[in-house]
């Protein structure tokens, strides 16, 4: 089912022209612009594959092409990541329900040379952290490109309906889904050239420089050589163990954002949300937004995790936070029916007889994210795992230069925190990899120092604590 209507939202404006697209051979409407997964969302459409062992049904999770519950067959081709992949006039769409094979028709391209990019500094991610990144290392001089593997930019702000705090240069009282149409028009204004729908599968060393192996629309190959390069990758959903926790329903708190404020996709109908950190708190307050009806927030911990405004709003909203409580158990036959949870006691334990069933169609696990790193693994970064900061992450200096000189990170890549640590980091990260390619005055190192006060005051509250604690393990001069 598709919004028509919504309080903050106009999906009818910014839909694309209606096209129809075949799931194992019946036709499906779509639109220019969304995914192949959205598209069969809306269609009803919840069972995606199939595991290949035990032949268990699988749906959507993360929605942006980090886990592989997505992967179909699409026009002959398996393992397309399909909430990723834009939707095309009379695309034919399978499940594979086996283990996938090229079909015999299909033959690889012919070898050539692929097209080389060359630029001062090239940023991996197109999110709040790259863009940022981007558009200040372009005006400290550099020149620039940017590839993302997402048909848009934006990264998790396009998801954001909610006003950010913080200071009115940090984009204070402003929409996250409105700050990323402001950087995407700040990134026009410049000479920075922006790859979409591409894959960085590789980051090398390349005698003094970087090379970037990128795979645009799972057909072309194109490298990006750089000077310096800035990975703001991203993060990836967690999840945690329970029963059934693989069945169609259990989504990533990302992906029903990306549904529901991206594509103007229902979700479900009534969703139990695992984990009252902010995320769990704005994603409740999304849902009712969109007229989604939230049972329950369970938390496992003995207090809320977010801010207390969103809260206090939810809680206005009659949406009950059951603080000490953990989910047991996913009930379905092919898809999730109904919740199980129950209370804990003060060591960790299941309190007998205090389970509670909710009739449910989603659960929605807002249980936290781990930093991409994949690539900075790859280029032999030192690594150190901090959980304070989500993870494994790289060590850095206070200009978010890793242990390989010329790799810069910033984001959630860097650490798990918000969109307006992740843009700060960002500019301190361009301006720097601008700087270390040779091409920024001197200059430019007062906004690096202005820029790190501002990051400074933003985690002094109480929620920066945890960070900071986490950032004295990692960041070294």
């Amino acid at each position: 089912m598709r919004f028509t209507e919504h309080p903050i939202l106009d999906f009818e404006r910014v839909r694309g022209r209606e096209v129809t697209i075949y799931f194992e051979g019946k036709p499906i409407k779509a639109y220019e612009g969304e995914t192949i997964a959205t598209a069969l969302h809306a269609a009803g459409i919840r069972i995606f594959q199939h595991s290949t062992k035990k032949h268990r049904p699988r749906g959507l999770f993360c929605a942006i092409g980090k886990c592989s519950s997505c992967l179909m067959k699409v026009n002959g081709i398996p393992n397309v990541r399909t909430c990723i992949t834009l939707v095309e006039e009379g695309m034919q769409i399978e499940r594979q329900d086996e283990k996938p094979v090229l079909p015999k028709t299909s033959k690889p391209p012919k070898w050539k040379e692929p097209p080389r990019i060359e630029a001062d500094v090239v940023v991996i991610g197109g999110g709040p952290a790259g863009m940022m990144a981007a558009i200040n290392a372009s005006d400290a001089g550099a020149k620039v490109v940017l590839l993302d593997e997402n048909p848009m930019l934006g990264g998790q702000l396009v998801k954001q309906t909610h006003k950010f705090f913080g200071k009115r240069e940090q984009f204070a009282g402003v929409r996250g889904i409105k700050i990323a149409e402001i950087l995407s028009e700040e990134l026009k204004k410049r000479d920075i050239e922006v790859f979409l729908e591409t894959s960085a599968i590789m980051l090398l060393q390349d005698g003094e420089e970087k090379l970037v192996v990128g795979v645009r629309k799972n057909k072309e190959l194109i490298e990006f050589k750089g000077k310096t390069v800035v990975v703001a990758t991203g993060a990836m959903e967690r999840m945690i163990p329970f029963e059934n926790n693989d069945l169609p329903g259990v989504y990533g708190a990302g992906a029903i954002q990306t549904l529901m404020n991206t594509y103007g996709v229902k979700p479900g109908d009534r969703v139990l949300i695992v984990g009252a950190g902010n995320v769990g708190l704005i994603l409740a307050y999304q849902l009712y937004q969109a007229g989604v009806k939230v049972e329950a927030i369970v938390e496992a911990m003995p207090n809320i995790g977010g801010y207390f405004v969103h809260a206090a709003k939810v809680r206005r909203l009659g949406i009950p936070i059951l603080t000490r409580h953990t989910i047991l158990r996913a009930e379905g036959k092919e898809k999730v029916e109904r919740a199980v949870v129950a209370q804990l006691d003060e060591n960790w334990n299941v309190v007998p007889g205090s389970e509670k069933v909710f009739e449910v169609d989603v659960i929605a696990l807002a249980v936290g994210l781990r930093p991409s790193i994949e690539l900075l693994h790859q280029i032999g970064c030192q690594i150190k795992y901090v959980p304070e900061l989500g993870g494994h992450v790289v060590i850095r200096d206070s200009r978010m230069e890793t242990t390989i000189k010329g790799i810069f990170v910033a984001g959630d890549s860097a650490e798990i925190e918000e969109a307006t640590t992740a843009m700060l980091e960002g500019k301190i990260a361009g301006i720097s990899a601008a700087l270390a390619a040779g091409v920024a005055s001197p200059g430019w190192l007062k906004e690096v120092e202005k820029t790190q006060r501002e990051l400074e005051e933003f985690r002094s509250g109480p929620f920066g604590r945890k960070v900071l604690e986490g950032l004295k393990k990692v960041v070294v001069e």
